[in-house]
């Protein structure tokens, strides 16, 4: 099934089935993405992006999220 197919198949769904999808897909702890942001980190991959993160912050360059 595709992305597109699941997103199509989810209008049609209660709001209670809908609630019990969401549920489900927040609930997923350390899962494979999670897993490779982790080794990411840990290798210094993100070093750089995580220096202009702060590089902004520290000159206020954020906005709020919606």
């Amino acid at each position: 099934m595709s992305v597109q197919e699941i997103k199509e198949a989810v209008k049609n769904l209660s709001l209670e089935e809908r609630a019990e999808v969401a549920a489900c897909l927040h609930s997923w702890n350390n899962d494979e993405w999670d897993e490779q942001m982790k080794r990411d980190l840990a290798s210094g991959k993100l070093d750089k992006i995580l220096a202009q993160v702060d590089a902004d912050i520290a000159e206020n360059k954020t906005l709020e999220m919606p």
